[in-house]
């Protein structure tokens, strides 16, 4: 069996990795040197390849034997299939709990899309990702899918790329405005009208991918 040693040391490699591609400290295209990454990082080349392999898998990393190693550019079409699959997620979470769903998590929605419009408007990108994940993942909690939130996690890193472009320009306050209309509607157990706007916020990307190869 794998030591926990190993084990910790592998994550930490990809979540250091994974945060640099996504937010664009290691850029599309740039190459990566297992050595190199290992001596930045302080840690040892076994945890970096594990952590690119699954970059890799990820679609954050592309590799070719003998030749290259480099982070994937931002696609259009990889974006709006990510955001396709995010949003069918998405989708099964709000089905499943917009006629239950307590006031608690209204409240708790209501809260992080205040700090997501505050993010906004301060133009503190980091911290309204921050905030529109807490949004999202309320009812993804409720929900309780391992799979569904399995898969929310391996592709949000494909979005993410396109989404700090989303949250910098005027759209953005539209991404506000959606929230709300998802709050209200499930606060109003309205099923329907919850899974509509569920769509529309995870199909307001394609305007932003129309620029990208």
């Amino acid at each position: 069996m794998e030591s926990i040693g190993r084990h910790l040391l592998r994550d930490a490699a990809y979540g250091r990795l994974r945060g640099a591609i996504v937010d664009g400290t290691l850029a599309p295209g740039t190459a990566l040197r297992p050595d190199d990454l290992a001596e930045r990082l302080g840690l040892s080349r076994a945890p970096i390849r594990d952590a690119i392999a699954r970059l890799t898998s990820e679609g954050l990393v592309e590799t070719k034997p003998q030749s290259y190693t480099r982070v994937t550019e931002v696609v259009a079409k990889d974006v709006e299939d990510a955001a396709a699959v995010l949003g069918a997620m998405h989708d099964l979470a709000v089905r499943h709990v917009a006629a239950t769903i307590g006031p608690e998590r209204v409240a708790a929605m209501r809260a992080a899309n205040a700090r997501f419009a505050a993010a906004v408007a301060d133009g503190d990108v980091e911290a309204a990702l921050a905030a529109d994940d807490e949004v999202h993942a309320i009812p993804l909690a409720a929900y309780g899918n391992a799979a569904a939130s399995g898969t929310v996690e391996r592709y949000t890193s494909l979005v993410r790329r396109a989404e700090r472009l989303l949250f910098t320009s005027p759209q953005a306050g539209r991404s506000v405005r959606l929230h709300d209309d998802l709050i209200s509607a499930l606060a109003a157990h309205d099923v329907a009208r919850a899974t509509a706007v569920n769509a529309e916020i995870w199909g307001h990307l394609h305007p932003l991918t129309e620029g990208l190869s």
